[in-house]
């Protein structure tokens, strides 16, 4: 697997890009984390919510047993205090709802803010370095092969520009067509360039 390009401004310049990307990616996970954490801060009075509602709670179920325990008018004096125990579970249940709610919201938005960016970039970065990564990968191969510099060849014929074609030949399909090495290697050497790969001596 080709990473980068054997030549030095191309391999520059995909570094330079791949290292802009990275850095990019990491800062919008840190802001998407610094989202999270600042939401989720506010869960702090779902729990301060729940401490109080647990406390009352279980304040008001002792002082009721407590009463309770007096013969004869235990149960009747012991009914407020348990409504009252009612109300702090369900003052502590709103307080475990308000976190439960505050935790989803800040893992909502902490995923989602950052997401789109970091999707932008991956297709804009991660894409073309896949594709140039498998067009080298390919190319080292074909120019290993038998008829691999006519092929290279006749690719650059299809692919290239035809201002830098004919530079090379003017006739450079029909020179193709009639084996001419120099202007077959000078060809495949085009394609190869443009796909990152060096050959010091392809014919």
């Amino acid at each position: 697997m080709k990473i980068y390009s054997d030549f030095a401004g191309r391999r520059t310049r995909q570094i330079i890009a791949d290292l802009a990307a990275l850095v990019a990616i990491a800062l919008w996970i840190w802001f998407g984390y610094t989202v999270f954490t600042l939401v989720n801060g506010l869960a702090f009075w779902g729990l301060k919510m729940e401490e109080a509602g647990s406390g009352f709670e279980g304040a008001m179920t002792e002082v009721g047993n407590t009463l309770g325990g007096i013969p004869l008018i235990g149960s009747g004096i012991r009914i407020p205090f348990d409504g009252a125990s009612e109300a702090g579970a369900n003052l502590e249940a709103a307080g475990v709802a308000q976190q439960e709610a505050v935790f989803q919201l800040a893992v909502t938005l902490g995923i989602g803010i950052p997401l789109l960016p970091i999707l932008t970039i991956l297709a804009i970065w991660l894409i073309p370095r896949i594709m140039f990564i498998r067009r080298a990968g390919r190319a080292k191969q074909v120019v290993t092969a038998p008829a691999g510099m006519d092929l290279l060849a006749l690719r650059a014929l299809t692919t290239q520009k035809l201002s830098a074609i004919a530079k090379i030949d003017p006739d450079a399909l029909g020179a193709w067509r009639r084996g001419e090495p120099e202007v077959v290697r000078r060809l495949a050497q085009l394609e190869l360039r443009s796909s990152g790969v060096r050959v010091a001596d392809p014919v």
